[in-house]
Parts: structure tokens; sequence; C-alpha cells
């Protein structure tokens, strides 16, 4: 099942409006979910979706022995600068207004972290967020503070909108309504966690976010233990799909805790979900996925609807594994 099939179990009111191109494909699954691995597996980097391109630029850091921060880092910048992608960083959608706002987070083997929530006119997040991480004590900078500390750092304005995207804005204003939508989605975060050549665990997660969402909205993508968590010690989580109730139960930090208390990633993900469903009884019009990696280098993922996949890479190769979910067809 494709990832525009995965979309379009939670945008029924915007069917025929997303054109963005897909990431998964059936011929390009290759090999099944990790579970369990008789040796620690390390480096290994994984990411949501088929991104190909990021787990390649996060493998080759890898490979020279970068750092685990490093991968992630330059790995989830290349989704931010594909034009193409409009669920990540430059031609992402735009809000109602028609402003492009973009959500990040970063965290490091030893718990430090950094995020950007709603920032305007900047190409990168993922390096804002880090340079929040590095240069100040603060963990969140938003909206109009986090622009002006990008440009303090350096960092250039740039028009985020790109002809595409103001064009089929332009189409989606003709009938929408300016009141929340629910169960509306229109993206796909790319999450992604590496264990480099040391052992050691990081994590980034960017997103452009709801498309067409009420101006000012944030998920759960920069959100540190909703979107992403890290603890070296144990491993790592990051999560795609509908931002909100990833954010009603913690979702990332859930699944660590989970594998703390022994859990492998994929049961830890798993009970990730059932969570979220428990607390949604009756619904499934929305989309949740999650995938994890412990400290030995085991992944594994879980989510609502079928058609998510992972993008996994290490010595053992360069796959793109399918997600069991937990409804079936």
């Amino acid at each position: 099942m494709q990832r525009r099939n995965f979309l379009k179990k939670s945008t029924a009111a915007t069917a025929g409006l997303i054109s963005g191109p897909i990431l998964a494909s059936p011929q390009n699954i290759t090999g099944p979910t990790i579970e369990k691995n008789h040796k620690p597996v390390k480096p290994i980097v994984i990411c949501t979706w088929n991104f190909l391109n990021a787990s390649s630029k996060a493998w080759e850091v890898l490979k020279e022995g970068g750092s685990s921060l490093d991968a992630v880092t330059q790995g989830v910048m290349v989704e931010e600068n594909d034009t193409s992608n409009q669920t990540v960083g430059v031609g992402g959608r735009p809000d109602r207004d028609g402003n492009v706002s973009l959500d990040a987070c970063i965290m490091d083997k030893d718990g430090n972290c950094g995020a950007v929530l709603a920032l305007q006119n900047i190409a990168n997040p993922i390096l804002v967020a880090r340079k929040v991480m590095e240069e100040t004590p603060h963990v969140m900078l938003a909206g109009k503070g986090a622009e002006q500390f990008a440009y303090e750092m350096g960092f250039k304005k740039t028009n985020l909108l790109t002809e595409k995207s103001k064009q089929e804005w332009l189409e989606w204003k003709k009938t929408s309504q300016y009141k929340p939508i629910i169960n509306i989605e229109n993206h796909d975060t790319i999450g992604m966690l590496a264990i480099d050549k040391k052992g050691d665990i990081s994590g980034a997660c960017t997103t452009s976010g709801m498309g067409y969402k009420m101006a000012g909205r944030v998920g759960d993508s920069p959100i540190i233990g909703a979107g992403l968590f890290v603890d070296n010690e144990i491993g790592g989580a990051t999560a795609t799909g509908m931002g909100e109730e990833v954010v009603r139960t913690v979702g990332s930090f859930l699944i660590v805790e989970l594998m703390r208390q022994g859990k492998s990633p994929q049961e830890a993900c798993e009970e990730g979900v059932k969570r979220i469903m428990a607390k949604n009884k009756g619904r499934d019009d929305f989309q949740i996925g999650f995938i994890a990696i412990n400290k030995k280098g085991e992944t594994g993922s879980y989510c609502i609807h079928p058609g998510f996949t992972f993008r996994s890479y290490s010595e053992e190769g360069h796959v793109n594994n399918p997600s069991e979910s937990y409804i079936k067809s």
C-alpha cells in the first residue's frame, strides 16, 4: 500500500488536492520489520517513510566515523532542501493564510535537545534547532523569536513558498472553510534515529506540518517526548501522522520507557499505538506511525492503517521495511 493511501485515510475532506511525491511503493519494500538481532548492529540509521536519499546521506556520515548527531542532522536536511517534498522544509504546504511555517527538533546522546516551532523564512529548521541546543540555555524557541535567533546565527531569509505549493493553496481556498477541520493530516514528517560506531544514539525530526493548518498550529514533531525522544542508555523513538494524538500520549517518550521496561522496539511501538487507540474508542479516521531503535540496533515500527514504511541502513543493507498495522485492511 502506497504512502498516498496512508494519507487518504485521514484526508478525505481534501481528497484530490494532495499531489506530493509518493515516497513508498510496493516494489521498494524489500524486507520485513526487524525485531531481533543476534549481535549489536552499529552503525545504523532508520527514518520514517521511504526517504532513500536522506537515509543514504546519514549512512554516509556514519560510515566515515561521524557522530550520530551529525548523521541525523545532515540526513533530514536532504528532505528540508527538496522542493518536490511538500511536507518538509522549502516548498512545504502553507497554512490557511498562505504562510509556510516549519517545526523541528533534535536530541543528542547526552539528553541535550533543541527545537523550533512555527518558524518562517528559514530553509533549514533542523540547523536552527541544533543552534538552540548548542548556543542557548533554552530548549524551544517559537515564531518570530525563533526567526530572529536564526538571523543572529547567520541564517539567511528564504522564501519557503514555491509556486507549486502556492497554486495548490489558492485552489484549496476556493472551497475550504476557515475553521478547524478534524482529522486532516496532509503531511509526512521525517523522523530519523541513528547509532554511530561508538554506540551513541541521536535523533532528529522536521516537518512543515499539517497542510492548510490554522496559523500558529504546532503538532508533535518539535515537541521533545512526543515527536522524538532519545535515551542513550535505552534507545530512541520518533513519530509521524496526526500530531495532536501523539502529543496526548507523549508517544515517543512512552515507547522509550516501554523499552526500558524490557519490551523490544517492535513491542513498544505496538503498545504506543494501542494506547492511542484506547483513548479514541470508535475512531479510526486518523493515522499514526512510530519507529524505534534500541541500544543493540534492534528496530521496530507500527502504525494504525496499512501503508507506513521506514528506511533502515546498516552494514546489513539499505532496506525499506513495511510496518505492521493495528487495522489490517
